[in-house]
């Protein structure tokens, strides 16, 4: 299914998407309607400087939504996405999951989002001003952040999720405040993820970052792609930035400059949180995880999982049972 909605005065698609696919409204709810999947959807606004949207829904079929916002190259908003925050479901083990991490980028004047069929997604969208932002953490001078409250060209960072916004966001899953209280509630939860995420940025090194071409931004997120879908073979520099019409140096600095890891680093950290993942969910031996994953000696896959990880992959493996 093909989705288009025009967000004319910067406040969001919650309600235009809801009204395209039919879902029903329920309080501050909107409810998937249950040919499409399960679930539901909800949304906080808090002024013109911060608004807040929760998913937690599947679908039955793919959903491709096309964004195109009119006020969007007058609007200074920053976009936080955090996606597979929330606890995943034992009841929907059949489902795939979002890929978990947070994506800060700049509102763009449109954007498509691709919603696959059979995956549950569980995440938190938060737009905020910049001077809202720069009011919060404007004391704080690391390159990274200084360029997102700064910036007047496109961007895009992104990063791991952390134990802190998980516990955040099962809070806000989980809320049992009165109902008069919720919006308080919400906003300060609201804060606390951007105080987390900020956090973990300023773990970054203290290199100086450019705008980006969103031609370059399509390029890196092609590369991450192929990193992601090759697991079993270390990463070609070379092959990687002809594919990104790009030199290497050019590749690699915008590559780190975006993810905070260099190009293997970055590899290999999604490479081992694939070999927990099928420790974990599919019961995997160590020996057919590090094979499938393209180690020929188990020794060093598991030295390399235990630095990633923080556990030996038979110590973790037995502890997911």
């Amino acid at each position: 299914m093909k989705i288009e909605v025009t967000d004319k005065n910067g406040s969001g698609i919650l309600y235009k998407f809801a009204e395209a696919i039919g879902a029903s409204i329920r309080g501050r709810f909107i409810d998937i309607p249950e040919h499409l999947g399960e679930g539901y959807m909800t949304g906080f606004t808090w002024g013109n400087e911060l608004r807040m949207m929760i998913r937690n829904y599947y679908l039955k079929e793919d959903i491709r939504v096309e964004r195109k916002n009119e006020a969007a190259e007058a609007s200074d908003k920053v976009i936080f996405l955090l996606s597979g925050i929330f606890d995943f479901p034992n009841d929907k083990n059949q489902m795939a999951f979002e890929q978990a991490n947070v994506i800060i980028c700049a509102q763009s004047v449109s954007s498509v989002m691709e919603m696959p069929q059979n995956t549950f997604f569980r995440s938190v969208t938060i737009a905020a001003s910049k001077s809202y932002l720069k009011e919060k953490f404007g004391d704080l001078k690391h390159p990274v952040i200084v360029s997102i409250l700064e910036a007047k060209d496109n961007f895009v960072f992104e990063t791991d999720i952390s134990t802190n916004i998980i516990a955040t966001s099962g809070e806000i899953l989980r809320q049992t405040v009165p109902e008069i209280l919720e919006n308080h509630f919400y906003k300060l939860k609201c804060e606390e993820l951007l105080c987390h995420i900020f956090a973990l940025l300023l773990q970054r090194d203290e290199t100086p970052t450019s705008g980006i071409h969103i031609n370059d931004i399509k390029a890196i997120y092609a590369v991450k792609y192929q990193l992601q879908s090759n697991l079993d073979k270390a990463p070609d520099i070379a092959s990687l930035a002809k594919e990104a019409g790009m030199s290497e140096p050019k590749m690699r600095k915008l590559f780190k400059q975006t993810f905070g890891k260099g190009v293997f680093e970055y590899y290999q950290n999604v490479r081992m949180q694939e070999a927990a993942r099928l420790l974990k969910e599919n019961h995997l031996s160590v020996s057919e995880v590090g094979y499938q994953l393209g180690f020929t000696n188990l020794s060093h896959f598991s030295r390399v999982f235990e630095q990633h990880i923080g556990q030996k992959p038979k110590k973790y493996s037995k502890a997911s049972f």
